[in-house]
């Protein structure tokens, strides 16, 4: 776990000391820049050597055919694909007749920096030609958080010692040529040239490509302008071609003098409007961006971040690694997320295509929390988009002869895309953990609004879905059968205890919002009987214990399977080196299952059921799965385990920044980056809010000094502020100006008059710390 020196820890920003080309495709990832509709993988700006080539529309996707060794019946027959699209990010530098390529010539200096507060990557490089000839590159570009469809990068060209002739061909490129994207030829062949040309066109200092998809007929459009500066004279053209738009610049420079050129891009695409419309709106976008100027664009990029992190910022003293990471995490879940605006926020967010570009229930399970209490309109608007895909889940549902709505276990655009049915179509809980990220966010905001909108019909058809799936049983025990929990090494289960305890919830959840929402109950049909055996079946659920361990049973007989045997296999991940027939029948779990209901549906515990259940698992989860430790770092916090709590935060934060998977090429586990908030703070802080009352439970690890974190709670904006020995709590405003909160088991009244400052209790543990499969320690524990 030692820092790599090319990348400093530094509080408030990433930074790359030199370039290495054999961590390209993770440089690409970690430094990419998004707005939750563009994304851009941070590829070098003359566009080569990369290892991914990424430009992203959020949603923007190709549909693939999904192969199948055998079919079977409502097996889904078509997936989808986010695509690279038209690449803006190119401005190609030739200094004298030699192009700039850092594989060429002397790269004297390298140096990027994705500052957090600003929202901006910046490059400075010096070069020299192999003919000898020195300059000076510096460039920043951002993704516009306030102006959704823009992007922009100022390219700053200096000469060094020498009379250079510089010329620059900025770039609009589709259909960049890609590794290959999969070893299916019918998939390949789909997406390897995926866009075709509608129209292009190019004057002056402009130029637009429109392209739609081949398959999913959907259109998209993009537009460059420049504005160029330079001492004496410059000449400037434009040219277009199907897949290709180029503005040339070529000056002369003198020693010290530069060229200075902003390039704004805008991106737009619809899968209903003309052609003409789209090529309007995105004129429009151009325009506007064009009257805010490059200072304009990054004084609003500042405002707005310093609003977010006004409400939003972590501060860990003690781990300098750990501090920045967590803002780095908090950082890209913003990015994926601010201004996605009623589409998917996918599990890699825009910076690559690990996954197809999928969303799953780590969206609402792990990044909407996060959210939901630090940019609830964030939060809003994605819950707006799972709620646009209901009339989908109500198909899905039908289609397998059930009732109620099935949401996809991984799509893009509401469809289901998963090809394997024991870890996708039978992992059900996604639907339980859509209408919990309902009612948090009703809970956490204060606002109803959202419930009457669109929540009361996402519940009530989830919960008719469970009601199909359910079943009492003679002694009257509601039972769900042929089940996948979140553990994927134990599926197809009866009453899988996450599962069992999620339903519940989601039954108890739709009658409340029923109750409050009648004449919307009645419009969507439902009746007192049908509410009443909603509220029946959550009291009758089943919940597996084994009485002789004093243990729960993550499923019906889970603790009678056999023991996996560690000491013969033990090479991770295990899926892909062990057979499923063997995982299926053990007690070997990917990753926290049991954990995580412990973790959202605490007070139905005990403590000491906390603490055994930990104990238990610890010894058999091997954590093959990202969205594991921070679960387990929450979960350890609370028994006790601070300083193994503290190993699994800093594994959950460190995820991407150390490339702990070996797989951050492919883009950054946004689940993560977002449990490395729950950790510290429903981990450290304690945070629950289980019990429609916000509660605290603070503790620190060792070698954490304070942890302060701000978020928001019913329109209050709340500061809480950590040390062994105290805990303050600052309430900065809000709507009456007090709030009643729980620390421990003391209530306490908080006012906008004065900061509260109570006693941070020490958490013991009833055990010792638990063992964990061999090599499956904590990577900072094993160090």
């Amino acid at each position: 776990m030692n820092a790599d020196p090319r990348f400093p820890v530094e509080p408030w920003q990433l930074r790359e000391t030199s370039l290495d080309l054999d961590l390209l495709a993770r440089s690409e990832s970690l430094f990419a820049l998004s707005n939750g509709h563009i994304g851009l993988r941070a590829n070098l700006d003359e566009g080569e050597p990369y290892a991914l080539p990424g430009t992203y529309l959020n949603s923007f996707v190709e549909q693939r055919p999904l192969p199948y060794a055998e079919a079977g019946y409502g097996y889904p027959e078509t997936g989808q694909s986010i695509i690279d699209v038209t690449n803006g990010k190119v401005l190609r530098l030739l200094v004298d007749d030699e192009p700039f390529d850092v594989r060429y010539g002397e790269l004297l200096e390298h140096e990027r920096t994705l500052d957090l507060r600003a929202g901006t990557l910046t490059r400075r490089a010096r070069w020299c030609s192999p003919a000898g000839k020195k300059v000076a590159v510096r460039s920043t570009r951002l993704v516009s958080l306030p102006q959704r469809a823009i992007a922009a990068i100022e390219y700053i060209v200096e000469a060094v010692d020498e009379y250079c002739l510089i010329t620059v061909q900025s770039e609009l490129v589709a259909n960049e040529d890609q590794p290959e994207p999969s070893a299916d030829p019918r998939v390949a062949a789909i997406l390897r040239k995926p866009l075709e040309s509608v129209a292009h066109e190019g004057s002056g200092h402009e130029a637009v490509l429109v392209h739609r998809t081949r398959v999913s007929d959907l259109t998209m459009a993009a537009a460059m302008d420049h504005l160029v500066e330079v001492p004496g004279r410059v000449e400037v053209s434009t040219e277009s071609s199907p897949d290709l738009a180029r503005t040339t610049v070529i000056c002369g420079l003198r020693p010290g003098q530069q060229l200075r050129i902003v390039k704004f891009l805008a991106y737009g695409w619809s899968s209903l409007r003309s052609r003409p419309a789209l090529r309007s709106q995105i004129a429009a976008a151009i325009s506007a961006a064009r009257y805010t100027g490059w200072q304009g664009l990054l004084d609003a990029q500042r405002n707005y971040l310093d609003d977010f992190w006004d409400c939003a910022d972590v501060e860990v003293e003690g781990d300098p690694p750990l501090q920045q990471a967590v803002r780095f995490g908090l950082f890209h879940v913003l990015q994926a997320s601010a201004r996605a605006e009623r589409r998917a926020i996918p599990g890699k967010g825009l910076t690559g295509t690990g996954y197809d570009g999928h969303a799953f229930w780590d969206t609402e399970g792990f990044v909407l929390p996060v959210l939901t209490y630090t940019a609830p309109d964030a939060a809003a608007d994605a819950l707006r988009w799972r709620a646009s895909t209901l009339e989908l889940a109500k198909q899905r549902a039908a289609e397998l002869d059930l009732t109620g709505a099935a949401f996809p276990w991984r799509t893009i655009r509401g469809e289901e895309c998963s090809a394997y049915w024991p870890a996708g179509t039978a992992a059900w809980h996604i639907n339980a953990v859509v209408a919990m990220a309902f009612e948090r966010y009703r809970l956490v905001t204060g606002d109803h609004s959202l419930e009457a909108e669109c929540g009361v019909a996402v519940l009530v058809e989830t919960a008719r879905l469970w009601n199909s799936l359910g079943h009492h049983d003679r002694h009257g025990v509601w039972h769900l059968d042929g089940v996948t929990g979140p553990d994927e090494y134990t599926a197809i289960v009866r009453d899988n205890l996450f599962t069992n305890m999620m339903a519940a919830h989601n039954l108890k959840a739709a009658a409340g919002a029923c109750r409050r929402n009648p004449e919307i109950a009645e419009q969507l049909g439902v009746t007192g009987e049908e509410a009443e055996s909603w509220r029946a079946a959550a009291k009758a659920v089943a919940i597996p214990f084994d009485h002789e361990l004093g243990v729960h049973e993550q499923s019906e007989g889970f603790t009678r399977l056999r023991e996996w045997p560690f000491d013969e296999n033990a090479k991770y991940p295990l899926l892909l080196h062990q057979p499923y027939v063997r995982l299926y029948p053990s007690q070997v779990i990917k990753q926290a299952d049991l954990v995580l209901a412990m973790h959202w549906l605490g007070h139905q515990f005990t403590d000491e059921q906390k603490a055994r259940n930990v104990d238990y698992y610890e010894r058999r989860t091997t954590r093959d799965s990202s969205l594991s430790a921070c679960t387990q770092a929450v979960m350890c916090a609370e028994v006790g385990h601070l300083e193994l709590a503290h190993a699994y935060a800093t594994e959950a934060a460190l995820i991407d920044l150390r490339d702990l998977h070996h797989n951050t090429g492919d883009g950054l586990h946004m689940a993560s980056l977002a449990g490395a908030w729950t950790a510290l703070v429903d981990g450290f802080g304690g945070l629950r809010d289980d019990e429609d009352i916000l509660t605290f439970k603070p503790a620190l690890p060792q070698r954490i000094s304070r942890l302060a974190f701000r978020l928001r709670w019913r329109g209050f904006r709340l500061k809480v502020d950590i040390t062994a020995d105290t805990t303050t709590y600052t309430l900065r405003d809000g709507p009456d100006g007090r709030i009643k909160i729980r620390h421990c088991e003391q209530e306490l009244e908080l006012t906008t008059r004065g900061a509260v400052t109570v006693p941070t209790h020490r958490r013991e543990p009833m055990l010792p710390p638990p063992s964990q499969p061999p090599g499956r320690a904590p990577i900072y524990l094993r160090d």
